[in-house]
């Protein structure tokens, strides 16, 4: 398959601290890839780096075949590269409504506009003209979700977007993920809960202190490999 994101040898430091050491990592046009790994492994490090959010002047980022590494991050997001942050960061003072809308703010045109994006979480339709902070934890996520659609992606990275929700609220938001990859958006999805990330994957990045441990195919790779990587110690 065609590569739509390709990082090699790929290192982040804060300060001198350095937390990823040499990543190789692809992502394949309409592909659903997972990175697992616990907290501190790297991986949000990861997703700011290819975004631009951490300096990535002299690296190899290439994506839709053209090199990202250091270009301003706003520059990133109009080539079609969108994220999902951890912890949502809606405006709480603006409505369901107003902060979907703020995503299509870059001028890219496609598939996702509000009425779709409010057909793939109906929860929200209710909601629209809410502001921000009178949603739950799951609509929020759903409209940060939307609001990242907007943007109409080629490449929809989701850090994090299962921390801190009921069961039922992760089942509903990871229902939405095969319906995002039929209209033709590939997927990144950030992940510490393993089930939930080998049921939406093609293929898994294991992390572990900054280093990819494993990679593979869920039906290639066994529980016990991938507890170990994640891990790094054998696991019972």
């Amino acid at each position: 398959m065609t590569k739509l994101l390709e990082a090699r040898g790929l290192t982040a430091f804060y300060g001198d601290f350095q937390a990823l050491f040499g990543i190789d990592l692809s992502v394949d046009i309409g592909e659903t890839l997972a990175i697992i790994g616990a907290n501190g492994a790297g991986k949000s490090t990861f997703l700011r780096t290819i975004t631009g959010l951490r300096p990535a002047r002299g690296q190899d980022i290439r994506f839709d075949g053209k090199q990202i590494a250091g270009l301003a991050p706003e520059h990133i997001h109009r080539m079609g590269l969108s994220m999902v942050p951890e912890g949502r960061r809606l405006f709480p003072s603006l409505s369901v409504e107003d902060n979907l809308l703020i995503g299509a703010s870059g001028g890219r045109t496609g598939q996702w506009t509000l009425d779709e994006v409010l057909k793939l979480f109906p929860a929200l339709t209710e909601r629209r003209h809410h502001g921000g902070a009178e949603l739950s934890g799951g609509q929020q996520q759903m409209v940060a979700i939307g609001r990242a659609l907007m943007s109409n992606p080629k490449l929809l990275l989701c850090d994090e977007i299962s921390l801190g929700l009921a069961p039922k609220v992760v089942r509903e938001i990871y229902a939405a993920i095969p319906l995002i990859r039929e209209r033709g958006t590939a997927l990144v999805v950030i992940e510490q809960d393993i089930q939930q990330a080998l049921k939406v994957a093609d293929r898994v990045y294991c992390f572990q202190e900054g280093r990819v441990t494993l990679s593979g195919t869920p039906s290639d790779l066994s529980l016990a490999q991938i507890k170990q990587a994640y891990f790094g110690t054998e696991v019972a």
